[in-house]
C-alpha cells in the first residue's frame, strides 16, 4: 500500500490512443465505410462537408474543412457554419477542381476572439470587468500579431488593435467598437485567431471526370436504324452499325452527349423471344439482345448483322466527332447457346434434373438467358470479364451500362471497378439496377459512378419532393442517380393516361432535377401504349425491329424533339443544373405544384457570380394548377443590389421567354397543354 500523501501511480497520461482529441469531432461527412471507400465528386463540383463538434465549456468553438489536392498540398480551407443551433451540428462547401485522389479534414478549434467578444460585449453592457476585458482583447489580438504564418498586414492590424486596447486614454466603450468594427472581423473571418486546433483523420474523396456524374443520354437499338421490310423475303432486313451512324447527327442535334447501344452481341437462337415477349419467335425475328451469345460468338463479339470491329470503331469516331461519347451494354448473362455454356459449365448454376438454371424474376421467366453464377470459379470468371472490359475499351468504350449488376456479388464489382480504375481511372459504369435501396447504396459505393433510380416511378409531388431531397442530400456521396425518363423496359401508367403533357413534364424534372439524364428512342415520339399486362410498350423493341420516321414527325409538329434540345441547350448554359449537391426544395400551397432551385458560384468574363435557377412544375398532366410559392430567398444566392426597392427580382423563364418580378412569395398557373413547367433564370445586376 502507498504510503499516505503518495500518488498510487507515476503513469504517463499518453492520449494518442484515445477516441477523443482535444475538441472531439464526429460523424463527418461524406464518408464511405468509414473512409475505406472514398466518397465521390466531380470536377468544379461544390461538394457538402459536415461534421459534428463540440466542447466542454461555454467558449466559442470553430469548425473548419481543408481540402488537398492529390498532392497533398491544401488546396482550400473554409469555416463550416452551424446548421441549427444546438445540433452541433457543422456544415460548409469544398470544390474541388480537377480529376484525382483528393481528401479532406475537419478541424474543430477554440475561437478565441469569439470568446472573449462575446464575454466582453456582455461585461462592457453592465460594467463588470472592463478594464479586465480590454487586457484580454489586447492579450488576444497581441498573440495573433506574434504568427509567423499569418499575413504580415493582418499582423500589423493586430498589434495596433493590441495596443489601442491597452490606451486608457480613450474609452473603454470606443476602444472595443474599433476592436470589433468591420474591417476587424472581416480580417478575423478571413483568418481566425484559433487555439486547441484538433484535426480529424484524412477521407478520401475521389474526383472523376465529367461523365461519371453529368451528361445527358440517348439509347437506340442500332438493329432498328436502318432496318428495311422485305417484301420479297416477308421479312424484316437488320439496320447495321454504318446505318446506326447515319442517325448520330440527329442525337447529337438535340444536345445528347452519350449513345447508349444496348448489347451488340450474337443472340441465341435457344428459346428465343418472338414479338412482345411470346415464345414462339417467327423465322425472321431477331430475338432480345440481352441473350447474348451464339455460334458466332459472346460477349467479345459483334452480331454478324451488325457489321465486324471496323464498322464499329467508325461508328465510335463517328460519334467523338459529334461530341457524343459511345456507351456499351455489359450484360453478364448468356443464351444457351454461348460458348461459355459448353466451355465453362460451371460458370451458371446447374439445377437438381441437370439442367441449367435460367433467369426469373417471379412471375417473369427469362428462358432465353442462363445467370452466371460467380461461386464455383470466381477467380475464372472475374478474369474473362476483365478481358472483355478490357477489349472494348481498346476499342473507344469508356462508358458501360451495366445490366442487372444487383445480381452479381458486390465483391464482383468491387474488385472488377478497381482493376479497371487502375487501368483508366476515367472508365465510367452505369448500374442498371432497380431493386432494393441497400443492394443500390451498396453497389454505388462498391465503385459504380452511376445508377438507375426511382425517379421513374416518382410522380406526385410528394413523391418527388421525399425523393430529391434524398438523392441530392442523404445520398449524394457516393450515389449519382441517372433520371432516365423510359427504357425499353419501363412504360409506366403515367405516360399511358397524362399523353403528351406528361412527356413534357417528366423531361423538364429529369432535365433539371439530375445532372444526368436519359431517354430512350421513341419517347420524343410520345409513343404511350403499353403491352397489355406489363409495365412496358407494346411492339416493344426488345424483341423485334423498329425503325421511326424521326424527320417527318418533326417536321409535322408531332415530335418533343424541339422541347427536348431546348432542355439541353438550358443545361449547357447553366451550370447550377449540372450539381447534384445544390438542390433546395421551395414550399408550394398546391398539391401538384413542385418547385425547387439550383445555385451555383461561376466564373465567367464578367467576374465571379451566382447562376441560379427556379424550376416550378406542374405534376399533374390533367388540369390546370395554381399556387402559391413561399420562395427562400437566402437559397437564391440573391446580392442586395439583385433585389429592388420592393423586395423583388426579375424572373426569366427560359422555356417561354417571359419575364416577371419574382419575390418571396410568387404565384403561378402552370397549364398543361400549353407549358406545364417554368425554368426560371433570377437575373443578376452587373
Amino acid at each position: 500500500m502507498a504510503a499516505a500523501g503518495k500518488p498510487e501511480s507515476e503513469a504517463v497520461v499518453d492520449r494518442s490512443s484515445l477516441v477523443y482529441g482535444r475538441i472531439p469531432i464526429e460523424q463527418v461527412s461524406p464518408v464511405v465505410h468509414d473512409g475505406r471507400r472514398p466518397a465521390t465528386a466531380l470536377p468544379g463540383e461544390s461538394i457538402r462537408v459536415a461534421a459534428t463538434v463540440y466542447r466542454e465549456g461555454h467558449d466559442a468553438l470553430g469548425v473548419s474543412a481543408v481540402l488537398r489536392g492529390p498532392d497533398g498540398e491544401e488546396r482550400q480551407r473554409v469555416t463550416l457554419e452551424l446548421k441549427a443551433k444546438g445540433t452541433d451540428r457543422y456544415e460548409g462547401w469544398l470544390t474541388p477542381e480537377s480529376e484525382g485522389e483528393w481528401s479532406f479534414t475537419v478541424e474543430g478549434w477554440s475561437d478565441v476572439f469569439g470568446t472573449w467578444h462575446h464575454d466582453a460585449a456582455i461585461k462592457l453592457a453592465v460594467g463588470q470587468d472592463v478594464e479586465l476585458m480590454m487586457d484580454e482583447g489586447a492579450l488576444v489580438f497581441e498573440r495573433a500579431a506574434a504568427e509567423t504564418d499569418r499575413p504580415e498586414e493582418q499582423r500589423r492590424l493586430f498589434a495596433k488593435v493590441s495596443d489601442h486596447l491597452k490606451d486608457r486614454s480613450i474609452p473603454a466603450g470606443q476602444r472595443f467598437a474599433e476592436a470589433t468594427d468591420r474591417g476587424i472581423l472581416a480580417a478575423v473571418a478571413a483568418r481566425p485567431i484559433r487555439a486547441l486546433v484538433t484535426e480529424s483523420r484524412a477521407y478520401p474523396l475521389r474526383v472523376e471526370r465529367d461523365k461519371a456524374g453529368r451528361g445527358a443520354w440517348y439509347e437506340f437499338f442500332p438493329r432498328s436504324e436502318g432496318a428495311e421490310w422485305d417484301p420479297e423475303t416477308g421479312r424484316w432486313r437488320s439496320g447495321t452499325l454504318v446505318t446506326a451512324a447515319q442517325r448520330l447527327d440527329a442525337v447529337a442535334g438535340m444536345g445528347f452527349d452519350v449513345i447508349y447501344l444496348p448489347p451488340i452481341h450474337p443472340i441465341g437462337v435457344a428459346h428465343r423471344k418472338g414479338p412482345n415477349n411470346s415464345l414462339t419467335p417467327g423465322p425472321g425475328d431477331p430475338g432480345s439482345p440481352w441473350a447474348v451469345g451464339a455460334a458466332e460468338g459472346g460477349h467479345d463479339t459483334i452480331h454478324p448483322d451488325l457489321g465486324g470491329f471496323d464498322d464499329f470503331d467508325a461508328f465510335v469516331d463517328r460519334a467523338e466527332s459529334l461530341g457524343l461519347e459511345v456507351a456499351l451494354d455489359l450484360a453478364l448473362q448468356a443464351s444457351p447457346d454461348h460458348p461459355w455454356v459448353q466451355s465453362h459449365p460451371e460458370w451458371f448454376t446447374t439445377r437438381a434434373d441437370g439442367t441449367i438454371a435460367y433467369a426469373e424474376n417471379p412471375p417473369k421467366k427469362y428462358q432465353d438467358i442462363y445467370p452466371v453464377n460467380f461461386d464455383n470459379d470466381p477467380e475464372g470468371i472475374s478474369r474473362e470479364v476483365l478481358r472483355i472490359v478490357e477489349l472494348w475499351i481498346s476499342h473507344g468504350v469508356r462508358i458501360f451500362r451495366v445490366d442487372n449488376p444487383h445480381t452479381k456479388p458486390l465483391w464482383f464489382w468491387e474488385w472488377l471497378l478497381g482493376k479497371v480504375y487502375e487501368i483508366d481511372p476515367g472508365v465510367v459504369f452505369l448500374a442498371e439496377a432497380f431493386t432494393r435501396p441497400a443492394m443500390m447504396q451498396g453497389l454505388a459505393k462498391a465503385g459504380f459512378q452511376q445508377s438507375y433510380s426511382y425517379f421513374t416511378w416518382r410522380n406526385a409531388k410528394w413523391e418527388l419532393e421525399e425523393y430529391l431531397q434524398e438523392i441530392s442530400h442523404e445520398t449524394s456521396a457516393h450515389y449519382r442517380p441517372n433520371f432516365f425518363v423510359n427504357t425499353p423496359d419501363i412504360l409506366t401508367d403515367y405516360f399511358v393516361h397524362g399523353g403528351r403533357p406528361a412527356f413534357k413534364i417528366r423531361a423538364a424534372l429529369a432535365a433539371t432535377a439530375s445532372p444526368v439524364w436519359g431517354m430512350y428512342a421513341g419517347y420524343e415520339l410520345y409513343e404511350n401504349v403499353q403491352r397489355p399486362g406489363a409495365e412496358e410498350a407494346i411492339d416493344n423493341e426488345k424483341y423485334e425491329y423498329r425503325p421511326r420516321d424521326f424527320e417527318g414527325a418533326e417536321a409535322r409538329g408531332d415530335s418533343l424533339a424541339p422541347y427536348v434540345r431546348r432542355l439541353n441547350q438550358i443545361r449547357r448554359e447553366h451550370p447550377a443544373l449540372l450539381d447534384l449537391q445544390n438542390l433546395t426544395l421551395h414550399n408550394t400551397d398546391d398539391d401538384a405544384v413542385l418547385c425547387y432551385s439550383k445555385t451555383k458560384t461561376v466564373m465567367d468574363d464578367d467576374g465571379e457570380h451566382e447562376d441560379t435557377l427556379i424550376v416550378v412544375v406542374n405534376t399533374d398532366p390533367h388540369a390546370v394548377r395554381m399556387a402559391n410559392i413561399d420562395l427562400d430567398l437566402n437559397e437564391l444566392g440573391l446580392r442586395p443590389e439583385d433585389v429592388g426597392d420592393d423586395g423583388a427580382f426579375a424572373a426569366d423563364d427560359l422555356l417561354t421567354g417571359a419575364s416577371w418580378r419574382w419575390g418571396e412569395r410568387v404565384w403561378v398557373r402552370l397549364d398543361p397543354f400549353y407549358e406545364p413547367v417554368h425554368i426560371v433564370q433570377v437575373r443578376r445586376s452587373r
